[in-house]
């Protein structure tokens, strides 16, 4: 995961994180509850993120994702769960370099990123790009404090 993390921010500009970045693996349950909580949307999804950063010294933040999700997603397309969670990494980290995908032009831009993100990583990702799920994960663990931005995909 550290080198998916390492794919999206040279993909997203930043060399390397000069600041903590937690990934927490949830379940369905806990990620959409946290949806609810944090963006208001009860919904399911694969990853969210929170972008702790204060000033522009590097991203800093936790990215919570959904290990349930990806293995069902994986399944469904007969793809490997591990590059699944690889996906949903780099998509979260891709957030936490100023990418969005609310908008149709956004989501091309990021779907772009997280495929120069794959490519990067080579051998350990051979499929094709993010195909619109996300995933929760499990644990109790809530960030310290509200975030300046929190984003779901």
């Amino acid at each position: 995961m550290r080198r998916a993390v390492a794919a999206a921010f040279e993909v997203g500009g930043e060399a390397a994180p000069r600041r903590e970045l937690s990934i927490v693996f949830v379940d369905d349950d806990e990620l959409a509850g946290m949806h609810a909580v944090w963006l208001d949307d009860p919904s399911a999804t694969d990853v969210i993120t929170f972008d702790l950063g204060d000033d522009d010294s590097g991203p800093a933040g936790e990215l919570y994702v959904s290990v349930e999700r990806a293995a069902a997603v994986a399944s469904a397309r007969g793809l490997d769960p591990l590059r699944e969670l690889m996906l949903y990494v780099v998509h979260g980290s891709l957030h936490l370099c100023g990418f969005d995908d609310h908008e149709p032009r956004e989501r091309r831009e990021m779907r772009a990123a997280e495929r120069r993100a794959f490519t990067k990583l080579g051998a350990l990702a051979t499929a094709s790009t993010k195909s619109g799920a996300r995933a929760p994960r499990e644990s109790g663990r809530r960030p310290a404090r509200k975030p300046a931005r929190a984003r779901a995909s």
